[in-house]
Order: C-alpha cells, then sequence, then structure tokens
C-alpha cells in the first residue's frame, strides 16, 4: 500500500562522481572559493558605483542608496530563485552569467552619465530618464549577482560533495570578506585614481576574467566544444567592449561635461572631497562654479546673494568674523570689503576649492584676491569638528556659506548641535547668517531651520532676495529640470537671545525682502511636519503655536 503522504524523493542531479579536474580537490575548492572572494568584491563595487552616481547625477544620496539598495536586494532573491533552473548546467550557466554581469556592470556608469547629460533637459516624459536607468540597472546587476551564489554552490559541491551548513560557511565566509575588500577599494582606490567611468569598466574585466578562468580553466570538462567556443569568444568581445570604452573615456567624459555645463567648461578636477567645474571666467564671460553637478556659483547673480548673504550680518559689530564653508573667497570678498574688519577666519574642508580659488585666473578675479589679504586665515577641516574646539565668544559674526540644506552630505551642518557650538563662539552680541534654500521652492526646508535655529537658543529674522529671472538655475543651487530651479534665496539672520537681531538692508544692495506676518507662522507651522533630508530626528524641532 502506497502511503498517499509520503514526500516526494529529491531529485538527484544528473551527476554522481566528482567533476574531472585538472588539479586535485582541494586545490579546486580553493579556485572557487577565490572566484567568490573576487565575484563579490566586484559586485559591492558595482552597487556603490550606483550609488555615488546617481547621488552625483541625481542628489540627495540617503534617497538614492535606499532605492539602489532596496531594489538589488530585492533582485538579487528573484536572481537566486530563478538560478534553480541553470543548476544541472551550472559551469556554463555560470559563465554566461559572468559575461553578462561584466557588460551590464561595467557600462552601466558610462551609461547613466550619457542619459543625464543628453536626455536630462528634455523634459516631459524624460525627466526621470536618469532615474528610471537607475532602477534598470539596479535590478539587472542584482538579478545576476543573486543567481552567482546558488550556481557556486552546486559547483564546489560537483568538486566535492559536503554537508550543506559547512559549504554555505565556507561560501558566504569568501563571499563577505570580497564585499569587505570591494567596498573598501571603490571609495580609496578606484574612484581616486581611476575615476567612476575607468574603475566600473576595470571591474568588469575583473568579472569577466574571473568567471571565465574558473569555467574555462576549471570545469572545462563539463562543457561541450561548441559551448566552450561560445563562452570564450563572448568573453573576448565583452573585454574589447570595456576596453574600447576605457580608451575612450576621457573623451566621452569631456564630451559629456560640455553638454551638461555647456561649452566654456576650462577646469574639470575631482578633489578629494568633490568634482569641481569651472565654466566661463574669461573673456568678459561670467564664471559658473559647479560642485559635484551643482551650481554653487552663478555669474550673472553671485553677487547678489553674497552681498544679500554677508551685508545684512555686518551691520553690527564685525571685527572678527568666522565664514563656515565659503572656500571659493567669495564671501570673504564681502567681508573684507569693510575696513575695520581685523580679522577673518575661514573654515573650509576642500584644499583643491581653495587652491583654485587663489589660483585660477578666474575664479581669484572674482574673489578679488581675497586669499592675498593679510587679514584672512584658512583652517581646513570639517566645520562642525572645528566648532567643538573653537574658542568661546570669539565671533562678532558666523557667516555659513555652506551648500543648500536639502543635501545629504551638508545636512549635519544645518543641525541643532552645530548651532549650538556657533552659539558658544558667538560674542553676546553676536549675529549668525545661515542660507536656508529657496523660500518659494521649498518652504518646509527653510523654516524647519529656521526652527532648528530657535530651539539652539538663537532669534531669528527672515528674508529673501529674488534671484534675476534668466532662466537658469540661480546661486548655489542646481536643478537637472530648469523649470524647477529655484529664483530666490532665503536667508536667516539669527541672534542667541529671544530678541531677533534688526535687519538693516544696503540701499544699494540687491533689495531683500523681510518674510514676516501670517505666512511666516503658516509656513513655519508647515515645517513642523517636516525635517531637512539627511537629518537625524533629534534635529527636528517642532515650533509651537
Amino acid at each position: 500500500m502506497i502511503d498517499p503522504h509520503a514526500p516526494a524523493p529529491p531529485v538527484a542531479p544528473p551527476w554522481t562522481a566528482p567533476a574531472p579536474l585538472p588539479v586535485r580537490p582541494g586545490t579546486g575548492r580553493f579556485l572557487v572559493l577565490v572566484c567568490v572572494f573576487v565575484c563579490a568584491a566586484c559586485g559591492l563595487v558595482y552597487e556603490l558605483e550606483l550609488v555615488a552616481f546617481a547621488s552625483y547625477l541625481i542628489g540627495d544620496s540617503v534617497t538614492q542608496a535606499s532605492v539602489v539598495l532596496s531594489v538589488m536586494v530585492f533582485a538579487m532573491g528573484i536572481g537566486s530563485l530563478a538560478a534553480k533552473r541553470l543548476r544541472w548546467h551550472a559551469a556554463a550557466g555560470f559563465g554566461a552569467l559572468e559575461i553578462a554581469l561584466a557588460l551590464v556592470g561595467g557600462c552601466s556608469a558610462m551609461a547613466l552619465y550619457a542619459v543625464f547629460a543628453w536626455t536630462g533637459g528634455w523634459g516631459g516624459l524624460w525627466a526621470d530618464g536618469p532615474r528610471c536607468l537607475l532602477v534598470a540597472f539596479s535590478l539587472a546587476i542584482g538579478l545576476l549577482v543573486g543567481a552567482e551564489v546558488p550556481l557556486l554552490m552546486e559547483l564546489i559541491q560537483r568538486i566535492r560533495r559536503q554537508d550543506a551548513g559547512g559549504a554555505v560557511a565556507d561560501l558566504f565566509a569568501a563571499d563577505y570578506v570580497g564585499a569587505l575588500v570591494g567596498g573598501l577599494a571603490f571609495p580609496f582606490l578606484l574612484l581616486p585614481f581611476l575615476g567612476q567611468l575607468t574603475g566600473a569598466l576595470l571591474t568588469g574585466a575583473v568579472n569577466v576574467v574571473a568567471g571565465g578562468a574558473l569555467v574555462l580553466g576549471l570545469f572545462r570538462r563539463d562543457l561541450g566544444r561548441r559551448a566552450r567556443w561560445t563562452l570564450l569568444l563572448a568573453g573576448l568581445a565583452v573585454l574589447g567592449v570595456l576596453a574600447a570604452a576605457a580608451a575612450l573615456a576621457d573623451d566621452f567624459e569631456r564630451a559629456a561635461r560640455h553638454a551638461v555645463y555647456g561649452e566654456d567648461v576650462r577646469v574639470a578636477v575631482r578633489t578629494g572631497v568633490q568634482e569641481v567645474v569651472l565654466a566661463g571666467g574669461t573673456g568678459g564671460r561670467p564664471l559658473d562654479l559647479f560642485l559635484d553637478g551643482r551650481l554653487r556659483v552663478g555669474g550673472r547673480d553671485e553677487r547678489r546673494y553674497h552681498e544679500a548673504l554677508v551685508q545684512p550680518a555686518l551691520s553690527g559689530p564685525h571685527t572678527r568674523v568666522l565664514i563656515l564653508g565659503g572656500g571659493d573667497g567669495l564671501a570673504a570678498r564681502e567681508v573684507l570689503r569693510h575696513r575695520d574688519v581685523r580679522r577673518v577666519d575661514v573654515v573650509e574642508l576642500d584644499t583643491g576649492l581653495v587652491r583654485l580659488a587663489r589660483r585660477d585666473p578666474g575664479l581669484s578675479a572674482l574673489n578679488g584676491h581675497a586669499y592675498d589679504d593679510p587679514r584672512l586665515r584658512l583652517t581646513t577641516a570639517d566645520a562642525l569638528a572645528w566648532l567643538r574646539g573653537a574658542p568661546a565668544g570669539t565671533y562678532d559674526v558666523v557667516i555659513a556659506d555652506l551648500p543648500d540644506p536639502g543635501i545629504t552630505a551638508s545636512a549635519k551642518l544645518y543641525s541643532q548641535e552645530c548651532y549650538g557650538l556657533v552659539r558658544r563662539a558667538l560674542a553676546a552680541d553676536g549675529r549668525l547668517v545661515v542660507h536656508a534654500g529657496p523660500v518659494t521652492g521649498r518652504p518646509r526646508a527653510f523654516w524647519t531651520v529656521a526652527s532648528t535655529l530657535r530651539a539652539a537658543g538663537f532669534a531669528t529674522a527672515a528674508y529673501r532676495v529674488p534671484g534675476r529671472d534668466s532662466g537658469f538655475p540661480a546661486g548655489p543651487d542646481r536643478s537637472a529640470d530648469a523649470s524647477r530651479a529655484p529664483h530666490d534665496w532665503g536667508f536667516l539672520l539669527a541672534a542667541p537671545g529671544r530678541t531677533a537681531p534688526p535687519l538693516r538692508l544696503d540701499p544699494e544692495g540687491p533689495a531683500p525682502r523681510t518674510l514676516t506676518g501670517n505666512g511666516l507662522a503658516a509656513d513655519a507651522r508647515a515645517a513642523a511636519a517636516t525635517r531637512i533630508r539627511g537629518l537625524p530626528a533629534s534635529t527636528l524641532v517642532r515650533p509651537r503655536y
């Protein structure tokens, strides 16, 4: 009698004897684990490369990292399930998988950059083209990376049968160590020495060579003659594509920069902190300064922005002034116009930007050669770390000339903790001025900065300055879509205590408009439900009304 509840017998693999290898089984297992290590390192490099490129091209690194990681992890699960169909042809399947992964992962950075550079300004259906391509690459790379582990598990068992727990432990140990090496290699080796494009292409070449060497060298007897030649020719073709792309990477990047920034690009360098691009600035053309793809200084409007940032704060005592950021020297130029300023301390993290501000003819002329003034003292440091050791009660004015608060990398400099340190460094009657982003474009972020200042013990006066309606993103913000670009700048003038500082405006300046009345309270209440992206929850202050 047949028991209807008896489980079906497990499906046995089509092979029972160990694989005929050209080396000893122990050496074969070691080579498979080395391939696991290399593949894991390459997979993590692809992942980090997508996150870095998306943060640079699209902005908001927290959101982009979340999208890439979540989509890739989901796709890896689907890829692992799909790889079950390839188990009986593990060697051929793994070889084809590595060839496809090398091509997709290696070319992903170049494809993303091309779409951003040449189609990012089309608008309409193409407005979100870079985001859609980012998700597509994350999905494709995740599917291929997820399929690697089941096939490698089959290959390692093909050499010598082992209990499942021991095989999984060996495989994942090599996988995790490889991921560590790839995660460290990307920021410390590939990115600074090769750049994003060439680094991704080299990673693809390593991927296809490692996979091809394992399959065609160790498991070649598991493949038919036709399969061996097909994998060999496909691998060589992919290597040829990657090599050609690497040879053309410099020309491609130069053309893409011109497509993004215009034909006036003079300088494009990657410092240890960010990518710095200078366009124009000679021959009577206005100078535009881009930091990581965002317009930091617009030559048509920069003087309006910096006058509005600096002059109201210097309407009172201003013997000693501290500038946080401002490595371009333009805020310092405005401060040094006042002859009664005795000392200006500039705290800037990026030495490469400072070097350009000193030596580049366009930028140094624009900042009035501020770094040659003996009253200016430069400190190369992270602003938040430097403030921890700053002497108390020293400065009459602190100017926060920082990137937009919506950019994750600068979010800590808009936190309650940072403002508390600034308050300690200020004199009793000192003043702090903060650029808090566009008021009309991102009012919630603007008023959240205001409420954070109040929580740190400041009273604030808010004002804004409209930019010229030039059709180009103005001031220190840049959007890929010009129609969404901010056309005003919002500022907060703050003083310790409960009394807001008087807002004295220069009659010859850019005519700032104060923000008062019911509109202020309504927008501040709306900001109470929002915090600046990237700030920890503790820095969100909910105003009481």
